[in-house]
């Protein structure tokens, strides 16, 4: 896995670039989730930006899709996008390149940003997968601030009562939402007890260790008969300390210094994975 550990840094300096040209960006929820994304498609997933409406595919959800610069880094280096275009357009006016998931570009399954939406319409999919005798699997990413959003619990609850053991919601466990901490804004704890009372296979692991992700989604696939969810506790801001685990960065324009010491971060973060 150390090509993706080395890999998950270099898309973070893409998305801070895109965020610089755009403007602004979600920055630090972009950081806490690059390991989860970077593993759901260059290692987990199927799915071909050469063939990008495969039925037999494999379907992601960014439900806390204000995270769009990350994704936009990932769809670029998987090959379903192009980085400059990207970069040059970033939420410029009339751009389709907006700051939330926009699923008239390849490679996006749906639209998400109001929250609370993405787990319920995997449900969804995960179920119609499951009627039609499919392979599928289904993949959804929530943030943690986005669980004080009772649509979510509706979709735990249908997802237990079918069975759905093809669909699996990664939770980033970053602790902090645009208020603050969430145990302070809306407190979550036992979460893996909560997800379990819903009936749910529970994984918790360092969702900033791409080892520890990926081997909980090739756990995933060995639960029959219910779904499972995986708290991916991460850091976020993960990449530089300025940034790390202040709510402040949830969404943040840095300044030319704070965007040179970042990238310097980020760099020494790569040079330390080429050295293992």
């Amino acid at each position: 896995m150390k090509n993706l550990k080395y890999l998950s840094y270099k898309l973070r300096e893409d998305c801070v670039n895109i965020i610089m040209a755009g403007g602004g960006g979600h920055i630090g929820g972009d950081m806490s989730v690059m390991e989860i994304l970077t593993d759901l498609y260059f290692r987990q997933m199927n799915i071909s930006p050469e063939n990008p409406e495969d039925p037999d595919r494999d379907l992601f959800i960014l439900s806390k899709g204000h995270s769009m610069e990350a994704y936009y880094a990932v769809l670029c280096e998987k090959g379903f996008l192009k980085l400059e275009e990207v970069t040059r357009e970033f939420s410029k006016f009339g751009s389709k390149y907006i700051g939330h998931p926009n699923n008239k570009l390849p490679g996006i399954e749906m639209n998400s940003g109001s929250l609370g939406h993405g787990l319920p319409v995997s449900v969804g999919m995960a179920l119609a997968v499951k009627m039609n005798k499919g392979s599928n699997r289904v993949y959804v990413v929530t943030g943690d601030g986005e669980l004080a959003e009772g649509s979510n619990w509706e979709g735990a609850m249908s997802a237990a009562m079918y069975g759905l053991d093809n669909l699996v919601w990664i939770i980033d466990r970053n602790r902090l939402q645009i208020s603050g901490n969430t145990e302070d804004v809306m407190a979550l704890e036992d979460l893996k007890r909560k997800a379990e009372a819903f009936g749910w296979n529970v994984i918790s692991v360092d969702g900033n260790d791409i080892d520890e992700v990926d081997a909980a989604l090739e756990k995933a696939k060995e639960c029959k008969g219910k779904p499972t969810c995986v708290i991916a506790n991460t850091i976020k801001g993960k990449g530089s300390p300025i940034m790390e685990n202040k709510a402040g960065w949830h969404h943040h324009l840095p300044t030319q210094e704070e965007y040179e010491q970042i990238m310097q971060d980020l760099e020494h973060q790569k040079e330390a994975l080429k050295d293992e």
